[in-house]
């Protein structure tokens, strides 16, 4: 038979072993997950950049090559004009710093997200990376700089 006090000290250690291991994951997950957010005093100066993006919009895609800065939004006059009532006249900006192109959102009502995760302040878009605003989604096929 098996002392009382033995299982007790196992079970404690097991205990602290499974806060360990649940802690370092948690730690790890965090990194991993970590937005490509950037300072504005390392950003630099704004640069004109050629974004090519596949659009997805009310169940038709479309391909377009545009040239950031410029916003997104159902207003006529964004540099991409969507017809998707949950995006809003002005909803999100692209804008290029130093060769790096970051999307912002403009205090839009139903938000902009990046890669589903919601974007709070200027963070920096990758080839690939999937842009939605409302219903639409914008992915990001390739980035030249000028």
């Amino acid at each position: 038979m098996i002392p009382i006090a033995a299982v007790a000290n196992f079970e404690t250690a097991m205990r602290l072993g499974s806060l360990e291991i649940t802690a370092a994951l948690v730690a790890v997950a965090l990194l991993a997950a970590r937005p490509r957010f950037r300072a504005a005093a390392e950003v630099g100066v704004l640069t004109p950049m050629h974004v090519g993006l596949d659009v997805y919009e009310r169940g038709a895609q479309r391909s377009l090559e545009a040239r950031a800065p410029l916003e997104i939004g159902r207003s006529k006059g964004s540099g991409i004009s969507l017809h998707d009532s949950e995006v809003s006249r002005r909803h999100a900006r692209l804008a290029a710093h130093d060769g790096t192109l970051f999307v912002e959102d403009l205090e839009s009502k139903n938000g902009t997200f990046l890669n589903g995760r919601r974007v709070t302040e200027s963070i920096e878009v990758r080839e690939g990376d999937a842009i939605d605003v409302g219903t639409t989604r914008l992915i990001v096929k390739s980035l030249r700089s000028e």
